[in-house]
């Protein structure tokens, strides 16, 4: 996701050929148009590149962003997994309109749970990404824990951020779903200085818009320039079997992808996990 304008701009094989030179060997596909083209660069980069292609990102229904629908393009998904021999297909948040009502919910957990079924037929698992979103409660119980028990046969990708701004703590969120968890999203999560025009705009008697910036700084970040203990984060993963730990930062503030991935690398080889690459 965070490389798509990369893609775009250079192609899957030459954006992978540098993201592989950092020392990345593996990749989810998301936001990124499965056209013939590209998934013909993909499939070369893992037999050039010896880059593994983790999952493949799909929405259960047809939406606004570049997902292929499992409604609507199960074949084709199916095929592109085979063809890249990725196992794993991920979706990568609710769909919009159910965010605000549990009954559609629920209805989403039900379709998602026959559709992880019919893709284990062929082999691939179905996984769900979570945000913030999921740990609002109904009665009592957090979103995700309702997501989870509806629809059993669908595994979790848990982001650590995203578990961190809804106010869990990430190592004790991956080990209470353990097993479940195949994916793990490492981002870390920084507080970050209020903007310089922030403090004009409240002296020009704007309160509104200093409170927007003075709760607005809460930032994505690369591996271990925020305050997530990724140390205890990555050992949890690798004890509850996760397959796959995938770097991503949502925004760069400035910085280019590339560069905010070869930070993420170094620091993580500088904790210890250069056997993890």
């Amino acid at each position: 996701m965070m490389l798509k304008n990369e893609f775009a701009a250079d192609g899957p094989f030459e954006t992978l050929r540098k993201v592989s030179e950092i020392g990345y060997n593996a990749v989810e596909i998301s936001q990124i148009p499965m056209t013939p083209e590209n998934v013909a660069e993909l499939g070369r980069a893992r037999t050039d590149l010896g880059m593994d292609i983790a999952a493949l990102s799909a929405s259960l229904r047809p939406g606004p962003a570049t997902a292929e629908s499992l409604t609507t393009d199960f074949e084709k998904i199916v095929a592109d997994a085979k063809t890249l021999d990725a196992g794993m297909v991920r979706i990568g948040m609710l769909p919009f309109d159910a965010m605000g009502s549990l009954s559609k919910v629920l209805e989403f957990c039900d379709q998602t749970n026959d559709m992880a079924a019919r893709l284990a037929e062929h082999g691939i698992g179905l996984y769900y990404h979570n945000h913030h979103i999921e740990f609002q409660k109904f009665d009592g119980r957090y979103l995700l824990d309702i997501i989870a028990e509806r629809a059993p046969l669908m595994g979790l990708e848990l982001d650590v951020h995203w578990v961190q701004r809804g106010g869990l703590d990430p190592v004790r969120t991956l080990e209470k779903y353990g097993h479940r968890v195949s994916m793990v999203h490492l981002k870390d999560y920084r507080i970050g200085q209020i903007p310089a025009d922030a403090f004009a705009k409240l002296a020009a008697g704007d309160y509104a818009s200093f409170m927007a910036d003075f709760t607005g700084v809460v930032q994505f970040a690369e591996v271990g320039e925020g305050s997530l203990d990724f140390a205890a984060i990555i050992a949890t993963s690798v004890s509850i079997g996760a397959r796959y730990l995938l770097v991503e930062q949502d925004e760069q503030y400035g910085r280019t992808p590339l560069d905010c991935l070869r930070t993420s690398h170094d620091n993580l080889v500088a904790l210890g996990c250069s056997a993890l690459f």
